[in-house]
């Protein structure tokens, strides 16, 4: 396991981890799509900035922008919208265990997708246990009893189907742009389409009428949930499989009971060691190197049934 991918996913975790608690705050006052399209324009305007600062411009071809449409669209502009919708009626505990199909979803479209990073005996256990060890972690929760309506779940299913295809997209396409152009690119090209939308579906919306604590939620979403963490997810990505990229689904829930642990006096309890042990036995089992007689899914299969995704 390289050191370095260990070092991203806790980073990429951090940023992401408290965010579904920052979203239940914002969405109170803010629309699922507006809070979506301003988080994701809070975090176009910072990576630009960037580059502008940096005297770096980015690529003009119109086949850069089509591919970083695409992967902006699934891997941003619609699972944040999901999300932000289907928090309104799921609690964040049933939330989060749904999320965790991202990592499941991501392997089965890598075997699809990506030719040299198909499906093996490690990744797919990885997985599996990093599912059943999230679902440990929040099983006292869901034992106390959560809310979740169909149209909620449903949702935030779809969004975990959307985070997988684009990062699978992501991985196929965009990895070999240098610097920060690709996230850059790709959350503006959101940006410039989800902004005018959201204004034009909540016309009413006033940054004067909303809270400074909303107005705060929004900010470190649009700072540390998207500037920061697609850059670090770019290099993830580009780094390491994306089956190993999608565990910071796992690594989530974890960095959040630590921050209850830590600052909200919370019991440290069995079930929080068991989930944790069983997501990092997951993320070790998906990062381990394949041994020479473990052979991998579908190697048999003609490669012209591959070939056709391509």
């Amino acid at each position: 396991m390289k050191i370095r991918n260990v070092y991203l996913l806790i980073l990429l975790a951090s940023c992401w981890g408290p965010s579904f608690l920052f979203i239940k705050i914002a969405v109170a006052e803010i629309s699922p799509v507006m809070l979506a399209a301003l988080r994701i324009g809070i975090g176009a305007v910072i990576l630009n900035l960037i580059l502008l600062l940096k005297k770096e411009k980015l690529p003009v071809t119109l086949v850069f922008w089509k591919k970083t449409f695409i992967a902006g669209f699934f891997a941003q502009g619609l699972p944040f919208t999901l999300i932000n919708w289907g928090e309104q009626f799921v609690d964040s505990s049933l939330a989060s265990l749904i999320n965790g199909l991202v990592p499941l979803c991501t392997i089965v479209l890598s075997q699809i997708m990506l030719r040299n990073e198909r499906m093996t005996k490690n990744k797919l256990t990885g997985v599996l246990l990093g599912f059943i060890g999230l679902a440990v972690l929040v099983m006292p929760n869901l034992l106390s009893g959560v809310t979740g309506s169909s149209q909620g779940i449903l949702s935030i299913t779809a969004a975990a189907f959307s985070y997988g295809f684009g990062l699978v997209y992501i991985k196929k396409y965009l990895i070999n742009i240098p610097s920060f152009r690709a996230p850059a690119a790709q959350l503006l090209s959101v940006a410039i389409y989800l902004l005018p939308m959201a204004f034009l579906a909540d016309s009413s919306f006033s940054l004067m009428e909303v809270s400074w604590q909303a107005i705060g939620a929004v900010a470190i979403l649009g700072l540390f949930g998207t500037a920061v963490a697609f850059v670090i997810y770019f290099k993830l990505i580009e780094q390491s499989s994306v089956a190993y990229a999608s565990l910071v689904t796992y690594l989530m829930p974890v960095y959040g009971v630590i921050l209850g642990i830590i600052f909200l006096n919370e019991q440290f309890t069995l079930w929080m060691f068991l989930g944790a042990v069983l997501i990092l036995a997951g993320i070790r089992t998906v990062n381990k190197p394949l041994k020479s007689k473990m052979k991998v899914f579908g190697e048999g299969l003609d490669a012209a049934y591959f070939t056709k995704f391509r």
